[in-house]
């Protein structure tokens, strides 16, 4: 069904609404995840997706261009009116090992609480998000996640180009360096019918690469967090970090303490995340991804702060960042 002048005016409204929403922080202390006496949300200042070298992209299977924007994604239901995009204004810390069920990854929004029988320990309770359509004020959703189309004419290769990544919009404080995106190949096919096309949906966690962009760089308070919470010394150390995600929700009376968030201690709510991709700030050269086949490809792409990364902390929970992709055929 086609929107009005007026549906779409609204859209924009809000769209515009959601370029500037700020994020506030309070407080000093630092601990994994941000606790439960702050302003936890992210303002987003853009997300966009560009496809390069050959490559058409669509929000909705039927329409190609080379650049898709948020408004793209939100006038997909014009021709996709199944379509689950979720695009919240701001962001809050979710986990994830990756799992992925019926298309969609299992991702679990974290909820810190102070723990009154103890001095100075929060304890995480995790419940499974639940992905829905929904846009800007309307959503009260913690992370992004939309699907996107790609035409090729061969089997192809793709590169995340220098372009791509997670940026601070204001001052430094590192939250960027907490983001992940990932990206599920839904499927491929060669056929025209918009109903196979836009239905394409995987179950196999092989088709899940997830991305750590930022990996080389903390703050001072992230390095202070590393230490605090999870003994780790990173002060003269840009490696990649291994950490684990949750992967079953985590009852509140379980009274799971953050310092103690691991396999080691609670083996059925932890393991070790596959990172696909590692790139660090600034990167200079493509990085390549996967593959698709010639034809039709659906991907569910998804972009979140993974609360169990050691710069998810309170210091950086303020402040506007700008999630961009663009793909490219050219490995340089």
């Amino acid at each position: 069904m086609k929107k009005t002048k007026k549906e779409r005016k609204y859209h924009l409204f809000f769209l515009l609404l959601w370029l500037f929403v700020l994020g506030i922080s309070l407080g000093t202390s630092s601990y994994a995840w941000f606790t439960s006496n702050r302003l936890v949300s992210i303002g987003l200042m853009e997300v966009e997706v560009r496809a390069q070298n050959g490559i058409s992209i669509s929000s909705d299977g039927t329409n190609w261009k080379s650049v898709l924007s948020i408004l793209d994604l939100v006038d997909a239901v014009d021709n996709y009116p199944n379509n689950i995009n979720q695009l919240p204004k701001v962001l809050e810390p979710v986990s994830t090992i990756g799992n992925v069920n019926n298309g969609l990854i299992e991702i679990f929004h974290g909820k810190v609480e102070n723990d009154a029988t103890y001095n100075d320990r929060y304890n995480i309770e995790a419940i499974k998000t639940v992905e829905e359509r929904s846009l800007f004020e309307n959503s009260d959703k913690k992370f992004l996640a939309f699907d996107v189309f790609l035409k090729t004419y061969a089997n192809t290769k793709l590169y995340l180009t220098t372009d791509s990544g997670a940026t601070y919009k204001d001052k430094y404080v590192g939250i960027e360096n907490a983001t992940r995106f990932a990206f599920v190949i839904e499927g491929s096919t060669q056929s025209t019918d918009l109903n196979t096309i836009q239905n394409l949906k995987t179950n196999s966690n092989n088709n899940v690469y997830i991305w750590e962009p930022n990996y080389d760089s903390h703050t001072k308070s992230g390095i202070l967090n590393a230490k605090n919470v999870y003994n780790l010394d990173i002060t003269n150390n840009y490696q990649e970090l291994p950490y684990e995600g949750i992967k079953n929700e985590i009852p509140k009376n379980l009274k799971v303490a953050i310092d103690k968030a691991n396999k080691i201690n609670y083996p059925n709510y932890f393991d070790t995340v596959k990172v696909s991709y590692y790139t660090k700030t600034n990167f200079t050269d493509n990085v390549e991804i996967f593959s698709v086949n010639q034809g039709i490809t659906k991907l569910r792409i998804y972009m979140w702060l993974e609360g169990q990364d050691v710069d998810c902390e309170n210091d950086a929970s303020v402040g506007s960042i700008s999630l961009n992709l663009q793909f490219s055929t050219n490995p340089n």
